[in-house]
């Protein structure tokens, strides 16, 4: 039997000769996915006290010192976490008092800050990762190889067409390495 807020729902849309719902039903399932690997990822960090937000700032770190460009304002860092400055600044404050990372002065303009991990984030990114990534991967062990790639790559579309139809700023877009239609290679299962 359909939920009655289904029904009233239908009745508007038809009300209105509107029959497609694909839109929906596809955000729909993407929210209940995002939900779904935020609870199971929580859930596996929680022993190191990270949350998805603080392993997502400390990789990103951890990417930037490996690319050579060293420590990151905290305005970058708002954009790439696409929060506010007062989140950002709150992240980075228990960051800091958890010693994962340091703050020092922009050599360029001394009444800014610069954030890079410390000794102990860069310990803690290098341990915990594989295993998460590794967690990650069994979460999806169920799909081929094959069926992955053409999720991937339906996917990125969808991102690529939000992004367009939506007039979303760049910051939304697919990065230059995320190319549509050329999904992330898939090895086959393994166990580890």
């Amino acid at each position: 039997m359909t939920h009655p807020l289904h029904q009233a729902f239908r009745q508007l849309l038809t009300d209105h000769g509107i029959t497609a719902t694909h839109g929906v039903d596809l955000m729909r399932l993407i929210r209940m996915l995002a939900n779904a690997y935020d609870v199971l990822l929580e859930a596996q960090m929680r022993d190191e006290n990270l949350s998805i937000p603080r392993w997502r700032l400390l990789m990103h770190l951890y990417a930037a010192e490996l690319s050579g460009e060293g420590a990151v304002s905290p305005t970058q860092l708002s954009h790439f976490q696409n929060v506010s400055k007062n989140t950002i600044s709150a992240l980075l404050r228990s960051l800091e008092e958890d010693g994962l990372i340091e703050r020092e002065l922009d050599p360029e303009d001394r009444r800014q800050f610069r954030i890079r991990l410390s000794a102990a984030g860069r310990e803690l990114i290098s341990r915990s990762t594989p295993r998460h990534v590794r967690y990650l991967n069994e979460l999806v062990a169920d799909l081929e190889p094959d069926e992955i790639g053409r999720l991937q790559t339906l996917l990125e579309k969808l991102h690529a067409s939000l992004a367009r139809r939506g007039h979303l700023p760049a910051r939304y877009g697919l990065g230059e390495t995320e190319k549509v239609g050329q999904p992330t290679p898939v090895p086959v299962h393994q166990e580890t």
